[in-house]
């Protein structure tokens, strides 16, 4: 009787996000979908059982994300520059905080505090934080996933953007997928939970 040959692949080895750094935008957007999606991922990572850490402001999509964890029982920890803490920017009911010297000092805190990173939709502090998350992992700096959460397309361009990149040779193909991309926050975490990380040299 001939022998069973096939080999089952083994599960992709599940991470463990206690805490996730969100970098989202001071401002709500145009409409109601951007703001309705940091309530949910709020209200989401509250209910799984991570906790944020942000910004640590009540303006803007930072503030609503906030709101809406807290309001779920989830620990927010904010760590906010002393300048804008200085302007009374500091949300006032998170469940930790902390004020630094300045925005190297917030980016590099958070990162130390944090599992993962999600990018929600925001301006170009958002983009600076995620890209250099990004490139801190493409580089072997820090093993820590980051996704972007695309609310209605917003980072189909971005991705256009490194798919040009990647077709004019500045970027291997495969640290594309050093992205985990999703329009909900239950897929997007998900797939943060088991990301693996690409293995290729970052040099063509």
């Amino acid at each position: 009787m001939p022998h069973d040959m096939s080999v089952e692949t083994p599960a992709a080895a599940t991470r463990t996000l206690k805490n996730i750094a969100i970098f989202c935008g001071s401002n709500t957007g145009l409409g109601d979908a951007f703001k309705d999606a940091a309530a949910q991922l709020g209200a989401t990572l509250a209910r799984r059982g991570i906790g944020i850490v942000y910004g640590g402001t009540h303006k803007g999509l930072m503030g609503i994300l906030a709101n809406a964890a807290l309001a779920e029982g989830g620990h927010v920890h904010g760590v906010i520059t002393r300048r804008l803490f200085e302007r009374d920017h500091l949300h006032p009911t998170l469940s930790l905080h902390e004020i630094v010297e300045g925005m190297r000092a917030r980016k590099e805190r958070m990162l130390t505090l944090a599992d993962a990173c999600i990018a929600l939709p925001g301006g170009i502090g958002t983009t600076e934080e995620f890209m250099e998350a990004w490139t801190l992992n493409q580089l072997g700096d820090i093993d820590k996933p980051v996704g972007l959460l695309n609310v209605g397309g917003y980072f189909d361009a971005f991705m256009a953007f490194v798919d040009t990149m990647i077709a004019q040779r500045f970027l291997p193909p495969e640290h594309r997928a050093g992205i985990a991309l999703a329009p909900d926050a239950d897929g997007l975490i998900d797939q943060l939970q088991v990301f693996r990380k690409p293995t290729v040299a970052k040099w063509l």
